[in-house]
Parts: structure tokens; C-alpha cells; sequence
């Protein structure tokens, strides 16, 4: 690996009105709890059906980051490595892990979770590590 700093990905989902400021204080307490002080966070990502949502948008303004929206079948596909299982999120919009399938479909290939999903009020986050090629 040659000392290549880790880049991370953060799986973010959301209720409906979620405030910018509420998932960049998330997104910043799960690098905190994950000890990711020297990984690089890359990227926000968000399943596609929450693309209209403006707080996820602002978010990643806020953090000068790009946002992913990532697709039900990629969703879908992850869902077998999510750790963190939502009986709620699975009735609401047919996944059962939102922000780690997320993390982990944007990650992709040999991404890793690295923090399982955190929640605050009205917003999920978590973690996936993917290293540079």
C-alpha cells in the first residue's frame, strides 16, 4: 500500500427536510467515532431516490465534496454486506440498509465498511474505505 492515505466514503441517508447542517454534524462525528483522522473523505453518497432532497445537496457544498446518488440495483446488491438492518428503512423504500449500502456501492470494488451506520434525529451515516489505486 506505500503509505497511500485511505479515501472514505460517506453513505448518508435522510427523512425527508433534513437540515445541510444536521448530516455535515453527522458526517463529521462518524470520521470522529471511526478514528479516520487520516483518511481523506472523498465523496457523499446518497440512494438516488433521495435526489431531489436539498439538505443532502447543501451538505455536500458545505463539505466541498461530491455527491453520488447511488441506484436501487446497486443498493440491492450491497445489502448482503450491511451489517445494520432497518425493518423501518426496508418498509419505506425496500432496502433494509441505507447508509452503509450506500457507503459501500460508492466505494466500490473491495470497499469496506469501516464504521457502521451512526443516526442522529433525521439522518443516517456511514463509512466505507476504499484505497487508491
Amino acid at each position: 500500500m506505500g503509505g497511500a492515505q485511505a479515501m472514505i466514503v460517506a453513505g448518508i441517508g435522510c427523512r425527508r427536510g433534513c437540515t445541510a447542517d444536521e448530516i455535515v454534524a453527522l458526517v463529521r462525528r462518524a470520521m470522529e467515532e471511526a478514528g479516520a483522522a487520516h483518511c481523506r473523505l472523498t465523496a457523499l453518497a446518497a440512494p438516488s431516490f433521495k435526489r431531489d432532497e436539498p439538505g443532502l445537496r447543501a451538505a455536500a457544498d458545505i463539505l466541498a465534496l461530491p455527491l453520488f446518488h447511488v441506484g436501487d440495483d446497486r443498493l440491492t446488491a450491497v445489502q448482503a454486506d450491511c451489517p445494520t438492518r432497518s425493518a423501518s428503512a426496508l418498509a419505506a423504500t425496500g432496502q433494509a440498509s441505507i447508509a452503509e449500502a450506500a457507503a459501500l456501492a460508492a466505494a466500490g470494488p473491495g470497499g469496506r465498511l469501516v464504521l457502521a451506520r451512526i443516526k442522529s434525529a433525521a439522518a443516517t451515516c456511514a463509512l466505507a474505505e476504499r484505497r487508491p489505486r
